[in-house]
């Protein structure tokens, strides 16, 4: 393997139950998807409610669908939407879009329908796949109008559950549903599905699209970054590796979204690579992900920290059987120490912090499952994966040995480039010893054996004076407070500095701690630079579509009432 400058300690000292050096041979998604069902025909897929769907069920849809679009005239490298939450056809629509070579696009179901509008003219979308809940088909149909999207195929929740919880689902949740307006480019899932078998696509999995996963990258509005087959396939290659329970079946809940990478990756193609089952769960509700661990014997739940504090807090943790769960990756944001600690403690489990982006098809680096675990760093990287820091002023420049740089990152993982935007792509990648490097735009840190600590996102720092500072560790030291929930930190204007650091928190239950307090306590325990003008306390922070803290958000909150 060629020697490289930037020193990559894991070389030697890897952390995780494999060998860092390994190779992963171009694979397709449809040939993954097919060796499973191949391999456990009748093993369960999903679970849904306790509806259950096998490998072969869901080949058969897939294939169907397939079949289906190919009746349409959908070619090769055509684009297919999934404007959908975790239901059981995601997995046919998603696969079966796979095998007629067409590219899948994630819509999320938190879109409003000017930028589902907006992604679909952006990525050329011909048809998209939807349910009948009334928080998307209205959105869908309101695109059909007024896009060049040319057919909506719609799956109705009901038919998808157990026949007990459908038929409560038909009489009391009414309002909860959109009827299906009979058009000719409006059709049903069932309806949909042929009965004839899919011609057969050639797909190089090195060059072929799958997934058009929209971002806002390192950089600006969002952007549809292009992963290969053979991405995805490495990447739930890599994050098998890295399990030593991997030769036993898993059962994940999978309530993070699938049409966000974390879970695609993660959940649902690692899950079916190794041929186990995925605990459906349309949106997150913290007794029903208790319930849904203890009904199904489930082994895994990857979520992101504000998952696992709300898991805390729910009255039915502690008399939850947990016994079956193994080990639960967090990720999208910092895992503060304490949730880790009282999450491993109540349930047995453990909880080891990772970390990803879209641009990397899902996770670059975890802490190891078992071994030398490092809290508060995103760990060793996958196997194959490549880390390097770039100096913050200068990417064709390494950081200096002991200072915080951008973490830049090569791998099987990492995308093709930008849909339609060879500019932003220029601008994210740099090139560096004959390799293609992806910056991430996070300011990482690393220590002597390889472990790799995100210090922020390098846009987040906050210029105070001639100082950087880092919003996510003035975040830290808040969280260690026992009363502080979760905790937000941004730069707000100050004319003497340029900026001044300023908190905002919610307070966990019965915690009665002024602003004042908080300050106060803050300010004790951090350098002069860090100290906040004014801790603010608030019932909640605003959330990303997966449920982490957004500071972006808050930013925009703040400056608006400013103006105000």
């Amino acid at each position: 393997m060629e020697e490289r400058r930037f020193p990559e300690p894991w070389h030697e000292r890897y952390a995780h139950c494999c060998a860092w050096a390994q190779e992963f041979p171009p694979l397709s998604m449809t040939e993954l998807f097919a060796a499973s069902a191949a391999a456990y025909p009748e093993r369960p897929l999903a679970d849904f409610y306790g509806r259950i769907y096998s490998y072969r069920e869901m080949l058969e849809q897939a294939r169907g669908f397939a079949a289906g679009l190919q009746a349409l005239g959908v070619a090769k490298g055509d684009r297919i939407g999934l404007f959908l939450p975790n239901v059981p056809i995601y997995i046919p629509a998603c696969f079966g879009a796979f095998l007629a070579g067409a590219t899948v696009v994630n819509f999320s179901p938190l879109y409003t329908a000017e930028e589902l509008e907006a992604q679909v003219a952006d990525s050329g979308t011909r048809l998209m796949v939807t349910v009948d809940a009334q928080a998307l088909l209205p959105t869908a149909l309101e695109v059909l109008r007024n896009s060049a999207l040319e057919r909506l195929v719609v799956g109705r929740m009901a038919k998808m559950l157990p026949f007990a919880m459908s038929l409560a689902y038909r009489l009391f949740r009414r309002g909860e549903t959109a009827p299906v307006p009979r058009a000719q480019d409006i059709v049903e899932w069932p309806d949909f599905l042929s009965g004839e078998q899919p011609r057969p696509v050639e797909i190089d999995p090195l060059a072929d699209l799958a997934l058009l996963q929209y971002t806002g990258g390192t950089t600006g509005t969002p952007k549809g970054a292009m992963l290969s087959h053979q991405n995805l396939s490495a990447n739930a290659r890599q994050i098998q590796a890295i399990d030593p329970h991997k030769l036993e079946r898993d059962v994940i809940v999978g309530v993070l979204p699938f049409f966000h990478v974390f879970a695609n990756a993660t959940v649902l193609n690692r899950t079916i690579l190794n041929g186990g089952c995925i605990v459906m769960l349309p949106r997150f509700n913290a007794g029903q992900c208790l319930k849904a661990i203890e009904r199904t014997r489930a082994t895994s739940m990857p979520g992101v920290p504000t998952m696992y504090q709300a898991l805390l807090d729910h009255p039915d943790l502690p008399k939850t059987d947990f016994s079956s769960l193994r080990t639960c990756i967090s990720g999208g944001a910092p895992l503060p120490l304490q949730v880790k600690q009282q999450f491993e403690e109540r349930s047995g489990a453990k909880l080891v912090e990772g970390y990803g982006l879209t641009e990397t098809s899902g996770v670059v680096s975890t802490n190891p499952y078992e071994g030398d675990e490092r809290p508060g760093t995103i760990g060793h990287p996958l196997p194959a994966t490549h880390l390097r820091l770039l100096d913050k002023d200068d990417p064709m420049q390494d950081a200096r040995t002991g200072e915080a740089g951008e973490l830049a990152i090569s791998g099987p993982q990492v995308m093709q480039g930008y849909w339609q935007r060879p500019d932003a792509a220029a601008q994210a990648f740099v090139e560096r010893d004959g390799q293609r490097w992806l910056r991430t735009g996070d300011i990482a840190m690393l220590d002597e054996d390889g472990y790799v600590r995100i210090v922020d996102r390098s846009k987040d720092m906050i210029a105070v004076g001639g100082f950087k500072v880092f919003p996510s560790q003035v975040e830290a030291v808040l969280l260690e407070n026992p009363s502080v929930k979760e905790a937000l930190v941004i730069g707000v204007p100050d004319a003497y500095r340029g900026e001044t650091p300023r908190a905002f928190v919610t307070l966990k239950p019965a915690a009665t701690d002024t602003e004042g307090a908080l300050t106060d306590w803050l300010n004790e325990r951090v350098g002069k630079h860090e100290r906040v003008d004014r801790v603010v306390l608030r019932d909640s922070l605003p959330k990303t579509m997966i449920g982490k803290p957004d500071r972006k958000a808050l930013r925009d909150e703040v400056a608006a009432a400013e103006m105000q």
